[in-house]
Order: C-alpha cells, then structure tokens, then sequence
C-alpha cells in the first residue's frame, strides 16, 4: 500500500438537480446586501461622486444577481418540492425563507433611488409585500402550532421574518407620496401595518434570544453571523420611520418619528459593538467556518450604515455620520470577502451539498 499523501479533489461533482435540490433559501441575503452596499454607496455618493458610479454597477449586478438566483429557487419548488416545502417547516432554515421577499423590497427601494423607475418599484413592492406577509403568517403559525423548534433552534434568525415586514415602508412611503389620492392612503395603510407588526414581533423574538444568549449554551460557529441579524430590525426601522414621517400628510410633527428612530438606532450602536465582540471571540477561537450564513454580516451592518446616513441628515447631533461612515466600511468589507468565498463555494460545489 502506498503510504504517499492522496489529494483530495478541488471540486466536489455537482449536478444541476442536485443544485436545485440543495438550493438554500438564504441565498437571496446576498441580494439583501448587494443592494444595501449601493444605496449606501448612493448616499455617499454626494460627498464622493465616483461612488454613484459603483453604485449603478452594484444596482445592475443585483438585479442580474435577483434573476439568477430565481431559477434554482424557482426551479426547486417544481422539481424538489418536498425540499422546498420542508424548508418552511424546519426550525432553522424556514427563518430564512423570506429573504426572497425581503430581495424583491430591496430591489424596489433600488428602482426608486438608482434607476429612476417607479412602476418598475411598485411591482416588486407590491410582490415583495405580499410575500413578506404571507411568509411571516405562515413561518410563525407552523412554529405556533408545532413543536419542532426547540431551545437549541433559537437563534436571531428569527429576526428575519419581522425584518421583512419592516422593510415594507423603505419603499412603500416614497411610492405613496408619489401615487397621492386613494392610492395614496391604502399603501401607507400597508406600511404601517407592517411597521407595526413587524417592530412588535421583533421585540417578542427579542426577549427569547436574550434568553437563550444568557441561560443556554454558546450558539455553533456557522450561525455566529446571525448575531448581526439584530441590526437588521433596528437598522430599518429607522429609516421606515423617518419616510412614514415624510409621507403621511397628517403627520405635521415630525420630531416624534425621528426621537424614536434615534433611540433605535442607538440600540443598533451598542449591538453594533456587542456582534463584532462575539465574532471576534469566535475567530480567535478558530470557530467562525465561512457558510452562506455569512451573507448576514451584509444587510443588517448596511441597514445600520443607511439609518445613521439618514439620521445624521434630520438631527443636528455629532458623530452619527462617522459611525455610519465606519459602518460602511464593515460591509464594504464583510461584502468583498463574503462574495469571493460565495463565488468559490459556488463553483466548486460545496455550497451545493446536503448539510
């Protein structure tokens, strides 16, 4: 028997139903945080102006992103639909799958602010709405009535439901202002619908992930990224609350909105600290392995970037800008390093294997 080294292969044999079988609804965070990095890179784009150049790059990279990633999705649900359909169900990954719909809201808030198309915008608000609040009611009445989710199950992924209903405003209030009459008032009906119950749903889910942070062993290393989800809900809000404020006509102060928006966001400042303490922990611990759990560095750390850049355009305090500024910089580089290894993961198949 020879006893030289054997090699194991670069690439993993991968085939295009096994793709499609594999295919992990969290795919569509990396959508998520496409587009956060080019309406942040947009926002910056007024004190450095080539940035609005990477900003159009980054909004038509997403867009073909968007549609590349629904084939499989799409694809999944016809030919693996016992798959598709146990992702909803599982206690984990059924957390992500909203993300779709999340996508569709991000890609609407991108048509309004880059490519200037607001029909275009109101499509995919509509779609990405309807989704947000039928996965939401379907994702947390199977977890209501069944007991499959169990302490160990309890990560802030569960955030992700309630962070698709509030992202619903994001777009929904600009849309609103534009449409005026009747169309006016039933969309801002829709946003507030989904402001409300999804802030509310976050800060339940709140009080059972500090449970388990505190009384329950440390979470595995794959789901350490989740621990930046939090940023996601009290990133958006913000933002939600400041263009509600802006668009609904008999709203004449404005103060109220954006003192709440403010103290969220300075929720959002301590977590910012607390996530990159934890991961750093993980890291040095050699336990933070790369897993498409990484893409939830991206939007929550944008969202959190976007609501400081907003912040610091209503209040007259120092400081919220740079932080944004500093931000920023964590998803320009949680994106870079996110995407190569996502690419790499993609092409050589692992991405692609039963976990």
């Amino acid at each position: 028997m020879s006893t030289a080294t054997q090699k194991l292969p670069e690439t993993l044999p991968v085939s295009t139903p096994q793709i499609v079988k594999n295919f992990a609804p969290s795919w569509f965070a990396a959508v998520m945080g496409t587009g956060v990095l080019a309406l942040g890179a947009t926002r910056l784009g007024h004190e450095y102006s080539p940035l609005l150049s990477v900003a159009w790059v980054l909004h038509w990279f997403n867009v073909a992103l968007f549609l590349v990633l629904l084939v499989p999705w799409t694809l999944r649900w016809i030919h693996a639909r016992p798959q598709a359909a146990g992702s909803l169900i599982h206690p984990v990954i059924g957390n992500f799958v909203p993300t779709v719909a999340i996508a569709l809201l991000v890609l609407s808030v991108q048509f309004i602010q880059l490519a200037k198309a607001p029909l275009i915008a109101l499509s995919l608000w509509w779609i990405g709405t309807v989704l947000a609040f039928g996965f939401s009611f379907l994702i947390l009445y199977k977890q209501f009535l069944g007991e499959q989710v169990m302490l160990d199950h309890v990560t802030p992924g569960m955030f992700i439901p309630p962070v698709g209903l509030v992202v619903i405003p994001v777009a929904g209030a600009p849309l609103a202002l534009a449409a005026g009459g009747a169309m006016q008032g039933w969309i801002l009906l829709v946003c507030y619908i989904g402001l409300g119950s999804g802030a509310l749903l976050w800060l339940a889910l709140q009080a059972i992930t500090m449970f388990r942070f505190v009384l329950h062993k440390p979470m595995p290393g794959p789901m350490v990224p989740t621990f930046w989800i939090n940023l996601g809900p009290v990133g958006v809000m913000p933002i939600s609350l400041i263009a509600l404020a802006d668009a609904t006509p008999f709203i004449v102060d404005k103060m109220p909105f954006h003192i709440t928006a403010l103290l969220l966001w300075g929720f959002g400042a301590w977590w910012l600290c607390m996530a990159a303490l934890l991961t750093l922990s993980y890291w040095r611990r050699g336990q933070l392995p790369f897993a498409l759990s990484w893409w939830a560095f991206t939007f929550p750390t944008g969202a959190f970037a976007v609501a400081s850049f907003k912040l610091s355009g209503v209040l007259p305090l120092p400081g919220i800008f740079a932080i944004g500024i500093v931000a920023f910089a964590l998803l320009a580089m949680f994106w870079s390093v996110t995407l190569v290894r996502s690419v790499r993961g993609a092409l050589d198949g692992s991405l692609f294997q039963p976990h």
